[in-house]
């Protein structure tokens, strides 16, 4: 029987690269979406396939729903059976909610919510012999980030989308969450910022990211667990 096949999107770099190193490590073939960066996708097809696994990068604007279309006709095109997708790509505007631009609210929504719904729609027609969705969400859905308001609302809405999901899928397919804390500084937090960050949690330090897999990990090993979001935050929910 050949290996079952995972989509990642956004797995170029950072959180998704991770993901996806660790389903490939499982023996998944990957399916390996990004939209702009390609030198770190060429990268991270070619730590995959040193694994022996397959891997086929797809380079797609997922908030195009056409894109979404072109990302599948190529996951068709796999001889593996789909059995797990992981929405990662997401972007985390910048901007009080009296200032943001309108561009930027639809930049969160379209790719942070719609895009992982478009792509579970997709999903549920392929996973005909059963699956698994993990949608990648952000203790972030349950604070008040006010200088991240399509950011927050989007994961929000993510979270409500997997319990839906998880519903009307099943039995055949899954749909979890998992909602990371502070894991890799970004581009939108300066380093004395993260630094502080850090400190105020009850752990005192950032996650590593094999304590992100390894939940991934975990909610393919467990069948019995689905509209579940995992949070792995080192306690920032408690503050």
């Amino acid at each position: 029987m050949p290996p079952s096949l995972a989509l990642v999107t956004g797995s170029a770099h950072r959180l998704g690269k991770a993901f996806a190193l660790s389903l490939a490590k499982m023996g998944y073939s990957i399916a390996l979406h990004y939209r702009g960066s390609a030198d770190e996708a060429e990268k991270t097809v070619d730590e995959i396939r040193a694994l022996g696994v397959d891997c086929i990068p797809i380079r797609a604007d997922l908030t195009k729903p056409e894109k979404i279309d072109f990302l599948f006709s190529l996951v068709d095109e796999f001889k593996q059976p789909l059995k797990v997708i992981v929405n990662s790509a997401a972007v985390m505007p910048v901007g009080k909610a009296d200032e943001l631009e309108l561009k930027d609210w639809d930049s969160a929504i379209d790719l942070n919510l719609r895009a992982p719904f478009l792509i579970s729609q997709g999903a549920a027609k392929r996973m005909t012999n059963g699956g698994l969705i993990i949608n990648i969400t952000d203790i972030g859905a349950s604070k008040a980030w006010s200088r991240y308001p399509s950011y927050t609302v989007s994961k929000a809405g993510l979270e409500s989308l997997t319990k839906i999901l998880a519903r009307a899928f099943a039995p055949k397919i899954r749909v979890n969450a998992i909602a990371p804390g502070l894991v890799l500084p970004s581009d939108v937090v300066n380093e004395e910022t993260w630094n502080k960050l850090v400190d105020k949690l009850p752990l005192k330090r950032a996650a590593r990211l094999d304590e992100l897999t390894s939940s991934l990990e975990f909610l393919i090993k467990n069948e019995y667990i689905t509209g579940h979001t995992l949070v792995v935050d080192g306690g920032y929910s408690l503050i």
